[in-house]
Parts: C-alpha cells; sequence; structure tokens
C-alpha cells in the first residue's frame, strides 16, 4: 500500500513537473509573439551570425568535393625533346603502359599541343609570326589510384632518364599548395565560427537581461509567494531556448537561400569543363545541426544572463 502511494506521488510530481515546464515554453512563444518585432530582430542576428560560418562549411564541402578526385591521382608531364620523332614518342607510351606503376599514358603532339595553347588563350597574331612551332610533344603519365609517394617519386626519376625526355614535371606540388591553402582556409573559418558562436549567446544574454529588468517587480512577487530561483528562471532560460530555435531556422534558409541563387550558375560552369561536380546545399542533418547548435547557444546565453541578473533581485 505505501508503495503504491509513492508511485502514486512519483507520477503526480512528475506530471505537475511536466506541466510547469509545458506552461513554461508556451509562455514564452507567447511573450515572444506579443514582442514579435524585437524578436524578429533578434533571431535575425543568431541568423545571420550561424549562418556566415554554416555557408564556409558549406563552401569547404564543395571545394573538398571538387579536388578530391585529384588527391592521389597526379600526373607526370614528359616533355619531350624538340626533334623527338612522335612514332618513337608512341612507342616509349607503349612500353610505359606495361608498367604495374602506370595506369594510362596519353601522347600530346607538338601540334595538339600548340591548338590546346590556342583554346585557351588569345595570342593567334603572336602565334602566326612565328616560322615553326615552339611547343614540344609530352607524354602525360598518369599512375593507378593509391600509388604511394615513394613509388610515385621512383617512377618520375625512371621518366627523368628516359633519352627523349628534356623535362619531367609531377603535377602532384600545385594539387599540395592547394590543399595547404585549403587547410589554411578551413582553419580561419572555424576561428571566425568560434568568434561568431561567441556572439550569439552574447545576443541572447542582454535580451534576456533586459527582459529581466522589465519584469523585476513580478520577479519580486514571484519570490515573495514562495517561487524559488529554479521556478522564476525556467521561462527565461525558454525564451532563450526559442531565439536559438528560430535564429537556427532563419541561418537555414539564409544557407538555402544562397545555395538557390549560386546552385544555377555553379552546375553551368561545371558542365562548360565536362565535370560531374554538382554544387550541394544543406542536407537534413546539416540543417538538423544547425537549429541544434541555434537551440544550444541560445541556452547558453540565457542561462549565463540569468544565474548573472536574477541573483541580484531578492525581495526587500
Amino acid at each position: 500500500m505505501a508503495a503504491r502511494r509513492s508511485r502514486r506521488r512519483i507520477r503526480a510530481r512528475t506530471a505537475a513537473w511536466l506541466e510547469h515546464h509545458g506552461r513554461a515554453v508556451l509562455g514564452a512563444l507567447g511573450r515572444l509573439r506579443m514582442q514579435w518585432l524585437a524578436a524578429l530582430m533578434t533571431a535575425g542576428v543568431i541568423g545571420i551570425a550561424l549562418a556566415l560560418p554554416a555557408l564556409f562549411v558549406v563552401f569547404m564541402d564543395n571545394t573538398q568535393n571538387v579536388v578530391g578526385d585529384w588527391d592521389g591521382r597526379p600526373r607526370v608531364s614528359v616533355f619531350l625533346e624538340q626533334d623527338t620523332l612522335m612514332d618513337r614518342a608512341r612507342e616509349t607510351a607503349q612500353r610505359l603502359r606495361e608498367r604495374d606503376d602506370v595506369r594510362a599514358v596519353e601522347v600530346l603532339t607538338p601540334e595538339a599541343a600548340l591548338a590546346e595553347f590556342r583554346a585557351h588563350t588569345r595570342m593567334d597574331r603572336a602565334l602566326s609570326l612565328l616560322e615553326s612551332n615552339p611547343l614540344p610533344g609530352v607524354l602525360l603519365v598518369e599512375p593507378p589510384p593509391g600509388l604511394s609517394t615513394a613509388r610515385i617519386d621512383a617512377l618520375t626519376r625512371t621518366l627523368e632518364g628516359l633519352d627523349i625526355a628534356a623535362e619531367v614535371r609531377l603535377d602532384r606540388e600545385w594539387v599540395r599548395r592547394l590543399h595547404a591553402i585549403l587547410t589554411l582556409f578551413a582553419r580561419l573559418g572555424w576561428l571566425i565560427a568560434g568568434l561568431l558562436a561567441l556572439a550569439v549567446p552574447l545576443v541572447v544574454g542582454n535580451t534576456i537581461r533586459l527582459e529581466i529588468e522589465n519584469r523585476r517587480e513580478e520577479i519580486v512577487i514571484t519570490k515573495l509567494l514562495g517561487a524559488t530561483d529554479a521556478f522564476v528562471r525556467r521561462p527565461f532560460l525558454y525564451t532563450g531556448l526559442w531565439h536559438g530555435l528560430f535564429g537556427g531556422a532563419i541561418a537555414a534558409v539564409l544557407v538555402e537561400t544562397a545555395y538557390l541563387l549560386l546552385a544555377g550558375p555553379a552546375n553551368t560552369i561545371a558542365r562548360s569543363y565536362a565535370s560531374g561536380f554538382r554544387l550541394q546545399g544543406l542536407d537534413p542533418a546539416a540543417a538538423a545541426t544547425l537549429l541544434a547548435c541555434g537551440v544550444l547557444l541560445g541556452l547558453l546565453g540565457a542561462w549565463i544572463a540569468v544565474g548573472r541578473h536574477l541573483s541580484t533581485i531578492e525581495p526587500r
């Protein structure tokens, strides 16, 4: 009998606790609706602060998708001696294709190299003044995916030893530089994201501080009636939660709007280069993460503000 009464008390307390929190959540939302313009401005500031790092993350993800296919698949360009016959170059290319550290070899004739140079420049007049083609033939050697750096270096040394090779260039160096630049931008982006993330609790905290001051008399009366600090604190915490949630939603809308504006031109450029790249926006998991970050930062700002200013309000 006593155990049954104890369970009833626990269920009653749990129901009362849930009911109070539900009222606090809906009450905070109702107050924001009554002050919708101020709430919208606060949420807008939070949304912009969250959207900027989110846009940067989306940009870095798309950039990694563009350069990801190049990583591990460098090409070695073998520039041939000027007087090399193309039949000999093709024979050399065929022998190279038989190696297990070579995936493919493309023979680029001097005429093809000149045509490609013309296609990518506007120097037709200057080229027409030349008596002969100054460009050499080229062997474009592609190692297989996943080939180790040591074996790529060994292949490069072998290609340098060819008697028809005038110069050998490994295209991996610019990829390394590109990835180093991307790493630098990624760290810079996370630094900016951290600074903007600090701005969200400050914005929410200042908003909660003003609301505490506006409701000072109500808080004093509530405490005179015996309300605990936790009871008084809850509505303000849920106000910060709503601010963060609305700010996260605005950030997701801003990021998706930017994606819709940029997707068409970006995909057009990709098609012009015969690339299968497609600009990617926020997926559902990323959008949910953005909302969660907004909620957590909103709660953090509200908690700091309530803990700092609510303790100074006591009945006299």
